[in-house]
C-alpha cells in the first residue's frame, strides 16, 4: 500500500508508468473492465434470440425471456465498463495532486462506486442465474454458452470489485489518520509559551514592604522603666 495523504506516494510528483502497472488497482481496473465487456458483449450478442419453431422474427432475452434480464446485464456492464476506464485515468492523474481535498473526494468516489458496483454485481450474478435455471433450452436455437459466460463474469465481477473498495477504504483511513496524527490547533501553534515562574534564586525578588529584617528584630529591647 502506498503511503501518504490518502494513498498518493508522490503527490505533487511526476507519473511512473512502470510502477502504476504494477499496483493492485491498476490491475484490478483493466480486469474488471475487461469482465465488465464480457458481459454485455455476450448478452448483445446472443441474448437476445429468436423462439425456436416460431417465424414471427421476435426476439426475447435468452434468460428465461426476461428483458429486464437483459437490460440489467448490459447496463450495469456498460456502465462498469467505462466507470473503471475513467478511474483508470484519474489514477494516472491522482500522484501528481497536491490538494488534500481533491484526494479526498477522488477517493471516496472510488469507495462509493467500487462498493456499489460490487453490490450490482452480485444482484445481477443471482437475478441471471436464477432467471437462467427457469429457462427451457429447446426454446432456443443458440446463445446458451454466451448465457452461462455472462453468468460467470458476473461472478468475477464481484471478485474484482470487491477489493477495489477495499483499497479504497484503506486510502480513505490512511489520509484521516494523517489528517488528525499532524493536525494542530493554529491557535496553539500561533500562541506565545506561558511565561515562566521567577525563580526566587535567580530573579531580583524584592521583599514586600513594612517588614522588618532579622537583625533588626535581634537588636530591638523593650525600654526600660
Amino acid at each position: 500500500m502506498e503511503t501518504g495523504a490518502y494513498g498518493a506516494a508522490n503527490a505533487g510528483g511526476s507519473f511512473n508508468l512502470q510502477d502504476f502497472m504494477r499496483r493492485p488497482e491498476t490491475i484490478l481496473r483493466l480486469l474488471s473492465s475487461v469482465f465488465a465487456l464480457i458481459v454485455f458483449a455476450c448478452i448483445l450478442t446472443d441474448g437476445y434470440v429468436s423462439k425456436a419453431h416460431e417465424t414471427t422474427g421476435t426476439l426475447y432475452c435468452i434468460f428465461n425471456a426476461n428483458m429486464d434480464a437483459c437490460h440489467y446485464g448490459v447496463t450495469i456492464g456498460v456502465i462498469a465498463f467505462f466507470g473503471a476506464l475513467a478511474f483508470l485515468a484519474l489514477d494516472v492523474y491522482f500522484p501528481t495532486l497536491s490538494n488534500a481535498n481533491t484526494r479526498k473526494y477522488i477517493v471516496l468516489s472510488d469507495l462509493g462506486f467500487a462498493g456499489f458496483w460490487t453490490f450490482l454485481w452480485f444482484v445481477g450474478f443471482c437475478f441471471l442465474a436464477n432467471q437462467w435455471a427457469s429457462t427451457n433450452p429447446e426454446l432456443y436455437v443458440v446463445g446458451g454458452d454466451n448465457a452461462r459466460a455472462a453468468i460467470a463474469f458476473c461472478f468475477f465481477s464481484i471478485l474484482s470489485w470487491f477489493p477495489l473498495a477495499s483499497l479504497a477504504y484503506k486510502k480513505f483511513r490512511m489520509g484521516v489518520d494523517d489528517f488528525n496524527t499532524n493536525y494542530m490547533d493554529p491557535n496553539l501553534a500561533t500562541a506565545s509559551p506561558y511565561s515562566s515562574y521567577p525563580d526566587a534564586v535567580t530573579d531580583n525578588y524584592q521583599r514586600p514592604p513594612f517588614t522588618q529584617s532579622a537583625e533588626t528584630d535581634e537588636g530591638y529591647k523593650p525600654p526600660s522603666y
